[in-house]
């Protein structure tokens, strides 16, 4: 080599990526960047829940740490969101603090126990519609949540944002070294102070702590009692957090093409949370606007964005506090927006006149229940819901039953299709019952036996026939269909 220099040694592939110093600056600066973000949102959150801002700080810090080890999808932020804030702010409210902590336990073990029963599983059931019905939603939901920061504030905000937003777009044209937010919110910080401009900005939002998490056990009675209290809520916080983490992690898989492990996410979410309940936090989940400003905004993949991004905001709000609570709010609104905007799924918007009607009302409703109820999990539940529906809709029409009367007298019907309890119910008028000679052949070589809502349909044809003193022979039945049918005939009352 020239000068005597050598290439840099190859990484081994078992060694970590971030030993990479690129990589490693990388990840150094996507943590800071997640970190400042996380502020006024864990104090958002935390007013939301009810709880001092110190709860929702902690909360964010002690997950985020955890999760870096625990998770199964590298480069996803897990804190305090405002999904298990709307969850957890009964509680708190009708029984105070620590009660909101026993919660925050138990609803991490019923995530390591969901995790161990398989709920990882059911994500291969949520349909391409759904998903993008969940990321549009999300990115409407981040965009409203910056306008109360734009409403009854000074005019100086809104060139302040439009400035942010401008670095945040036109930085990268010139260099990816540094994020292009983090050069915003510096850029925007320093003109504030400079120029003495008096901004909103994040000390306003909400006194930041000046000391440590430390361990602690809930005050609360170990009773039976206190379990009827708080496992409602506990279970609210297990599924909610579950589904909203599970859908990030696939958002994050498809944005940098590679795998996640979803069983391992669904119990690190668990860890994390018991975690965040005993240095008293308020639980949480994936945050998807957070992950999006680490993964696609400042371009991180490892675990070391996550971890750092917990471990600048506990310096930050203890150490930097001063300096943190001068940040103009302006800087970090542009910040969101921009997620905002990268987040939404603009080509389902141009590709909606070609998509199917089916896929569209999927869609919709998954975007419009989220909007108005505020609740991600909820959304995504009703969509799949909308989907099932239509599905079952759609495939139940799909039977195709043919009557071919033969020359020895037999009246053979061959019938093609899934049979279940939708599709099924059309199946017992697809018969000529009166028309029909005295023995009819019912040939389902070509259908298969779903449900036992299709054998009681079955039952009844054969019975119809008998009533009429006609023999109706069932043939064709494949192993499954045969197994399902044996067990159930006669059983379910289809002939009474």
């Amino acid at each position: 080599m020239m000068d005597g220099m050598s290439p840099a040694p190859a990484l081994s592939p078992s060694r970590p990526a971030w030993l990479d110093p690129r990589v490693a600056r990388t990840e150094v600066l996507a943590g800071l960047v997640v970190a400042l973000a996380l502020i006024p949102e864990a104090i958002s959150f935390s007013i939301l829940a009810g709880v001092d801002p110190r709860v929702g700080l902690f909360s964010s810090f002690v997950m985020a740490v955890v999760i870096a080890f625990t998770g199964g999808r590298p480069a996803m932020i897990t804190a305090a969101t405002g999904a298990i804030a709307l969850v957890v702010a009964p509680l708190a409210l009708e029984h105070g603090v620590q009660y909101l902590f026993a919660a925050v336990i138990l609803g991490g073990v019923f995530q390591i126990l969901l995790a161990a029963a398989g709920v990882a599983r059911l994500m291969r059931f949520v349909p391409r519609s759904v998903m993008v019905g969940f990321v549009n939603a999300l990115a409407i939901l981040i965009f409203t949540a910056q306008l109360p920061q734009l409403v009854d504030v000074p005019w100086l905000v809104y060139p302040m944002v439009a400035a942010g937003l401008a670095i945040i777009f036109l930085f990268p044209r010139f260099t990816t070294a540094v994020p292009a937010p983090l050069v915003a919110i510096v850029v925007l910080t320093t003109l504030a102070v400079v120029l003495g401009w008096d901004l909103p900005d994040v000390g306003g939002e909400g006194e930041l702590p000046d000391s440590l998490p430390f361990f602690l056990l809930p005050d609360v009675p170990f009773t039976v009692e206190t379990l009827g209290v708080i496992a409602p809520y506990a279970l609210g916080i297990a599924f909610v957090g579950l589904m909203e983490s599970l859908m990030t992690a696939k958002l994050v898989d498809d944005i940098t093409d590679t795998h996640s492990d979803k069983t391992r996410e669904s119990w690190g979410q668990g860890v994390a949370n018991v975690a965040s309940g005993f240095f008293g936090g308020m639980g949480g989940c994936a945050m998807i606007g957070q992950t999006m400003i680490n993964v696609k905004a400042s371009g991180a993949r490892t675990r070391l964005s996550t971890f750092l991004a917990g471990a600048f905001l506990l310096v930050l709000v203890v150490v930097l506090g001063d300096v943190v609570a001068i940040i103009p709010m302006a800087a970090l609104v542009a910040v969101m927006v921009f997620v905002s905007i990268a987040t939404f799924d603009w080509h389902s918007l141009r590709t909606i006149h070609r998509m199917p009607k089916s896929e569209t009302t999927v869609m919709v409703s998954t975007v419009a229940v989220t909007l108005l109820t505020h609740n991600l999990a909820i959304g995504v539940g009703v969509g799949v819901l909308v989907a099932c529906v239509l599905f079952a809709q759609r495939v139940a029409h799909l039977v195709d039953v043919t009557r071919e009367l033969g020359p020895d007298g037999v009246a053979r019907y061959s019938v093609a299709g899934a049979l279940f309890f939708a599709s099924s119910n059309d199946l017992y008028t697809q018969f000529r019952y009166a028309e029909d000679p005295a023995e009819v052949v019912i040939d389902l070589s070509d259908a298969q036996v779903w449900d036992a809502s299709t054998v009681a349909a079955l039952d009844a044809i054969t019975h119809k026939y008998a009533t009429r003193g006609k023999t109706a022979t069932i043939v064709g039945l494949d192993q499954h269909s045969a197994t399902r049918f044996e067990r159930h005939t006669g059983q379910l009352g289809g002939g009474h």
